[in-house]
């Protein structure tokens, strides 16, 4: 019988590494130059006045995608701080610091910017001053408007997977997918039979980037505006709403995949994840598999814990 995976399971790719969140804890496994797999564990702290959020509809994704990005910004300064040092070795035949910088800049402060204030307002002035002539404001504009924004976000994408480091990350983040995608099939995580899994999932997070958009067109179409200086603030003034709703669609997509016909209805996220992740070398769903497994031991650990406490 197949497994299911615990709904508050998750993975992310880290440079040369990857992170697996679990009930209680989170774990990033890397890999040493001496090949040796390395684990950085931390226990998911939850504060009281946080949890009641978290089972809001609408608003628990806003709190979720906060809570990810703190603990994805605390593993990944692990995972680049153990790459760019190992003791014995010459700091210049590894990755500088000035990579490590830019790896976690480019990845955290500059994909927040970009994607939630260049994604939102950049295509609207291109869909005004490009189109404005030719299409009417409203549906149409908001229309064009979600097309622009299509364009700019997989022309960023395919743009920064061209950077070494980033290359490195997608086949990380496809690791981590046919983890997963593995451990759901009830299988045993080897990496034979993980490599023989697909690098797409419907829970990823590459694939709430692409609800916003169409999640944005639905929710931007029922605001009318007068002007493109209010178009521009009821943007940004919906942007909390857009990403809540999105997230929910992606949770619903996700327990639709079984669902004939329906599960079509995940595949615009999915055609995403063909840019945003790589097929990765063994010794990456090595270290992916070591990351989860780790998880479940000190999740499982946690359980024991709190029922002898009891």
């Amino acid at each position: 019988m197949a497994q299911q995976i615990v709904p508050s399971y998750g993975g992310q790719a880290v440079i040369e590494g990857v992170m697996f969140g679990g009930k209680s804890m989170t774990v990033t496994a890397i890999r040493k130059k001496n090949q040796e797999i390395e684990y950085f564990e931390a226990p998911r702290t939850e504060y009281k006045w946080i949890t009641p959020l978290k089972k809001i509809p609408f608003l628990r994704g806003i709190v979720g995608l906060i809570e990810s990005a703190a603990n994805g910004a605390k593993h990944l300064n692990f995972a680049s701080e153990r790459y760019n040092s190992e003791s014995g070795e010459e700091v210049t035949e590894s990755p500088s610091r000035l990579t490590m910088i830019l790896g976690v800049t480019l990845v955290g402060v500059l994909s927040f910017l970009f994607g939630k204030f260049v994604f939102t307002l950049v295509p609207v002035f291109l869909a005004e001053f490009l189109l404005g002539k030719w299409v009417p404001d409203g549906v149409p504009q908001t229309l064009a408007e979600g097309g622009f924004k299509i364009i700019l976000l997989l022309g960023y994408i395919t743009a920064i997977a061209k950077a070494p480091i980033i290359k490195r990350l997608f086949q990380y983040h496809g690791a981590e997918h046919k983890v997963i995608n593995a451990f759901e099939s009830g299988v045993e995580l080897t990496v034979a039979n993980v490599q023989k899994f697909s690098t797409l999932h419907y829970r990823c997070g590459s694939s709430f980037l692409i609800f916003t958009v169409f999640v944005g067109v639905v929710i931007y179409s029922l605001f009318p505006y007068d002007s493109l200086t209010e178009r521009v603030i009821q943007r940004i003034v919906l942007l909390p709403v857009v990403m809540g709703v999105s997230y929910e669609v992606l949770q619903w997509t996700n327990k639709l995949r079984d669902t004939p016909v329906l599960r079509y209805l995940g595949y615009p996220g999915l055609w995403l994840q063909k840019v945003t992740t790589r097929e990765p070398e063994d010794h990456q769903v090595e270290v992916a598999i070591a990351s989860f497994l780790k998880m479940r031991e000190l999740d499982q650990q946690q359980v024991q814990e709190r029922m002898a406490a009891n």
